[in-house]
């Protein structure tokens, strides 16, 4: 299923095309990679971190989540999931683009898509965990889609030094 018609932007004259499609068994190795890559630079892949790109599908889509897959020209570059924590919450996970994609404006598609998306499944809120260092860029874009900081509080990652909420 396609979420958004393709975008064309103007870049040095060449139409690049951009489309938000739902994860498909196809995707699971590219959603590997793109992860594993972003955080492999700045950080060490975690239990949750490797449970989660292991098994997308058992780990994300069997209580109700939803995975978000960004293709340029056709290929995957960028993913964004969403865990059901039930509630009508969600937990924005694994929002990343393959960093040869980087400055397209994919990450921000993906995040406004994927968050449209899931207020429209229902969801009253998202939370989402990150680190104001090594995801700074990531941290503004958040910024702009809504989200707000929230306290802290526990989390699953040792790298996470912020939380943040956006309440529809």
């Amino acid at each position: 299923m396609i979420l958004q018609v393709t975008t064309q932007q103007t870049n040095n004259h060449s139409m690049d095309f951009i489309q938000i499609v739902e994860y498909t068994s196809e995707h699971r190795l590219r959603f590997k990679e793109i992860n594993e890559q972003w955080i492999t630079r700045s950080y060490v892949m975690e239990e949750e971190d490797i449970k989660t790109v292991e098994d997308p599908e058992g780990y994300i889509l069997k209580d109700g989540g939803k995975i978000y897959i960004a293709l340029y020209k056709g290929q995957p570059v960028g993913t964004c999931a969403y865990l059901n924590l039930g509630k009508g919450v969600y937990e924005m996970i694994k929002f990343a683009v393959d960093e040869n994609y980087r400055g397209l404006r994919i990450g921000k598609i993906l995040g406004e898509q994927s968050v449209r998306q899931v207020k429209e499944l229902g969801a009253q809120s998202i939370v989402l965990f990150s680190n104001t260092k090594g995801s700074a860029k990531a941290i503004e874009l958040y910024y702009r889609l809504g989200f707000k900081e929230i306290s802290l509080g526990s989390s699953e990652f040792i790298r996470a030094d912020i939380k943040m909420e956006l309440v529809f």
